[in-house]
């Protein structure tokens, strides 16, 4: 799979002017680039590194210690990862043939007008991962078809793995209390999805917080946002909880998806405080499932492409991306619907996506077993949902890495590094001439 020529085109007008450089033409030969090990976390919560279940580490990072001050070795990400990705106490689902362990190689440059983060790591399948769940007509009704690997229909055999390939990375800009200690584990909890103790609807719509910013599950949050800092169901009002936003105590996330972004050559825009939120305004993807029919919304235009719709056989074999401006058109219900047919399930527009939300641009390119990123974000960005990336700036970040058709805790995370703009860090970000 080459580098879609959409995103490309897309991110030069966005980007590509007197003050900022191209990122499809920057020398990333001459940026330096640093090996970040990944490893597989299994449910490594925040509660259970306070937990004696950690054995003595529970004391260190009550007392604020950094996870790398213990896990300092050489290969020490590696060995966890080894370990923590099988059956388990920390593994209760196992992802059969899961690696444990993936390098991330990590690249910054900036200019004037944008910091450009690239990043390069093998894939544990031999195809991109730009496929996600789709709709399936089943003679009768449109349902469901694919879901991520770690869902127990997937696991009993009876629905297959179907998932898009994601690059997430969490920015702190200093005013999280202990992310630069711990990192992500902040935002990971028991009671969220696929964790220890997962909360079903009833018990979250029964949660004052999640009933007053209408949400039915638990996600990523911050302790901060909790009475409670070990508890979801204890959550500060939301006059507190928009105090700490207010000071910046937030957690901003990028996340390039290889399906629902990167066909229009962009990475969505949110940040973690109560809940995990995308910023104001509107993403570039949406659900293609009506909300009372459950019929497809879009389907493919088959005077430009040459197909309404595709069937399990050519699933990994071509872009099956659908997208409203460029090659899809309403759905038809009288379009003679065949058993099997699929249609994805979200469909992705860059003219959908407004304001804060729209804020970050991508270029990608899967070659040779391995996918080359490279995130474009503003600097000096104002909204009050934003970490404000600056020249000599100094944040705390923490990657993750999502593929072989898996989300939330199934993907590979980092321990804390430093990003630098023009100033030393762990990651030192390149001024572009």
């Amino acid at each position: 799979m080459k580098t879609s020529a959409l995103a490309l085109t897309l991110a030069t007008l966005c980007v590509g002017t007197a003050s900022a450089a191209d990122p499809a033409t920057i020398d990333w030969s001459k940026v330096p680039a640093v090996t970040v090990p990944m490893f597989y976390p299994g449910q490594s919560s925040y509660e259970w590194l306070r937990s004696p279940a950690h054995k003595g580490g529970d004391k260190r990072v009550a007392a604020g210690r950094s996870c790398v001050s213990c896990h300092d070795e050489e290969g020490a990400e590696k060995d966890l990862g080894a370990t923590l990705v099988k059956a388990g106490r920390l593994e209760p689902s196992p992802v059969a043939g899961k690696n444990g362990h993936v390098d991330l190689a990590v690249q910054a440059a900036y200019d004037t007008r944008n910091a450009y983060l690239r990043f390069q790591w093998k894939t544990a399948n031999p195809y991109p991962g730009i496929e996600h769940p789709y709709l399936r007509f089943d003679g009768k009704e449109w349902k469901v078809h694919g879901y991520p690997k770690l869902d127990k229909v997937v696991q009993d055999g009876k629905q297959p793995g179907i998932y898009e390939d994601r690059m997430s990375v969490m920015i702190d800009d200093g005013k999280v209390p202990n992310f630069a200690q711990q990192g992500c584990w902040l935002t990971c909890h028991e009671g969220e999805r696929d964790m220890p103790g997962q909360t079903g609807k009833e018990e979250a719509a029964a949660n004052s917080l999640l009933a007053a910013i209408k949400k039915n599950d638990v996600r990523k949050y911050l302790p901060s946002t909790r009475t409670d800092p070990a508890d979801w169901r204890t959550g500060k009002s939301l006059d507190e909880i928009a105090k700490i936003k207010a000071e910046g105590g937030f957690v901003d996330l990028i996340q390039w998806r290889a399906h629902r972004s990167h066909a229009v050559g962009m990475a969505d825009d949110g940040y973690v405080l109560e809940y995990r939120n995308f910023d104001q305004g509107k993403n570039m993807f949406g659900s293609n499932a009506d909300a009372k029919t459950h019929a497809p919304k879009f389907m493919w235009d088959e005077k430009k492409v040459g197909y309404k719709s595709i069937t399990t056989d050519q699933l990994r074999k071509g872009d099956h991306f659908l997208i409203p401006e460029q090659n899809a058109v309403p759905f038809d219900p009288n379009a003679g619907w065949k058993e099997g047919d699929m249609i994805p399930d979200y469909f992705v527009s860059r003219q959908n996506a407004k304001d804060s939300a729209a804020d970050n641009n991508a270029i990608a390119s899967w070659k040779d077993g391995m996918w080359t990123v490279v995130l474009i974000r503003p600097l000096g960005l104002a909204n009050a949902d934003d970490k404000s990336l600056k020249d000599g700036g100094i944040y705390n970040v923490g990657f993750a890495v999502h593929d072989d058709n898996i989300t939330t805790r199934g993907h590979h995370v980092s321990f804390v590094r430093t990003l630098g703009l023009g100033v030393a860090a762990d990651i030192q970000a390149v001024r572009l001439p």
